[in-house]
């Protein structure tokens, strides 16, 4: 498998963690504490604007609105309203109906590779901004386009995979963590059979299983930009292929060990499942972490890899850049917008937030990732140990992840046969790529 993007990971991601943070003494008297020399975040100034920001990360809401509510403070002539959307809503819909009701943000996020092609024209380029030049390489890679300039500073970076309790992994009297599908399935008979439910399946959220589980047999391919561009060329197929053959098996599990009406099971609902205890394993990534110890404090958890069959080489974490944060070009306060974004990403306030509070991963080689939990220490581990695969769906038709994730539910709710899924996976990528 290729290995070029995993080993630059692991690389970068270590040269972050030595990186101290860089000093940056605030004043709020002057135009210099963030955004360089712009006049934007002057307080001195009698005018008062405010920045729409639509956050995709609704795990962070409310400690988002603590971050904004400092920045008020320092900065009083400029109002941040924030709107948060996702989990189970569909942010890019919603998004959507804000620029085509005239309501369009000042900042927001995009995806990148397609993502950034549906939107270019209405971002504006971020390629000189202060933090730019910060930002890890891999990680401008979504966000930049053919003629290099970059319009968007990564929110993060994160990793998903099962999420796994500990103390019920010990109950069951499972010692060894499961790496391969047949171990996997040995840990869900042994925790069934001590009487716990081995997954929290939240099927109902088509991103869930059409994306981040769909995921998998893309990112474990031999070389997936290879096997994508052969999709898109028709020299690749999905039907008739190993790994998505192989598919078929962490489906069944997670449904055969699951909770029960998975289909009709939300994220919330799948998140609080696990995190009181009622199941041991949530196919779910480090986002949860916050909404995890809010539920339940003292939970002892890590991550296992999603293994589709018994390669060793299967013990690898999905990591990438989950979201860019862009700005509208047609902002009316297209200056204000840029330095909110640096004052998000230089100031020491902001950086706190970034790795304290929000407990994320930087993107950035000049923010140290402290006071990450468990999850995040989890994907730092594995990162470093250069066992991690991409993420593949940005790369993707536009749409194709929800009905990916239909014909999981079809599948798993007994209405269609293993094949006719994967024809409809095929049949989905034809229509539209």
């Amino acid at each position: 498998m290729k290995r070029i993007f995993v080993l630059c990971l692991s690389i970068l991601l270590a040269v972050g963690i030595l990186a101290a943070c860089g000093g940056n003494t605030e004043d709020t008297s002057s135009n210099t504490d963030a955004g360089g020399d712009t006049d934007a975040g002057k307080s001195g100034s009698d005018d008062v604007v405010t920045l729409n920001f639509f956050n995709g990360k609704v795990e962070i809401h409310d400690q988002a609105l603590e971050m904004i509510k400092e920045f008020e403070e320092e900065h009083p002539n400029i109002k941040v309203k924030l709107e948060s959307v996702g989990g189970g809503a569909d942010g890019d819909a919603a998004l959507k109906a804000k620029f085509s009701s005239g309501e369009a943000p000042d900042i927001f996020t995009n995806g990148g590779f397609k993502q950034l092609d549906l939107w270019k024209e209405h971002l504006a380029d971020l390629s000189d901004e202060p933090w730019a030049e910060h930002v890890l390489p891999f990680a401008k890679v979504p966000m930049t386009d053919e003629d290099g300039k970059l319009y968007g500073r990564p929110v993060n970076l994160e990793g998903y995979g099962f999420i796994y309790n500990k103390d019920l992994f010990e109950q069951a009297g499972i010692t060894e963590t499961p790496k391969t599908i047949s171990e996997l399935e040995e840990a869900a008979q042994k925790l069934e059979d001590a009487g716990i439910t081995a997954f929290a399946s939240g099927y109902g959220e088509w991103w869930v299983i059409g994306q981040h589980l769909l995921n998998v047999p893309f990112a474990q391919q031999e070389d997936p930009d290879a096997f994508i561009e052969g999709l898109d060329a028709g020299s690749e197929t999905i039907t008739g292929n190993e790994q998505f053959e192989n598919f078929k098996k962490v489906i069944d599990l997670e449904v055969n060990y699951g909770n029960q009406n998975p289909i009709t099971t939300d994220y919330n609902t799948q998140v609080t499942l696990f995190a009181t205890g009622e199941t041991a394993m949530m196919q779910q990534g480090n986002w949860t972490e916050n909404m995890i110890y809010e539920i339940n404090p003292e939970i002892n958890m890590a991550f296992l890899p999603i293994p589709l069959s018994d390669d060793p080489d299967s013990d690898r974490l999905p990591v990438g850049v989950p979201n860019s944060y862009v700005i509208n070009k047609n902002s009316k306060h297209l200056e204000e917008a840029k330095f909110f974004l640096d004052w998000m990403t230089t100031s020491e306030t902001g950086k706190r937030y970034m790795t304290e509070v929000f407990a994320f991963i930087p993107a950035l080689d000049n923010v140290e990732p402290t006071g990450l939990g468990a999850l995040g220490e989890s994907i730092l581990e594995y990162s470093k140990e250069d066992k991690t695969i991409p993420w593949t769906w940005f790369q993707w038709p536009d749409g194709a992840n929800k009905d990916f994730g239909a014909a999981i539910q079809e599948y798993s709710a007994g209405q269609i046969e293993y094949d006719e899924v994967l024809e409809k996976f095929q049949a989905t990528w034809d229509n539209l790529k």
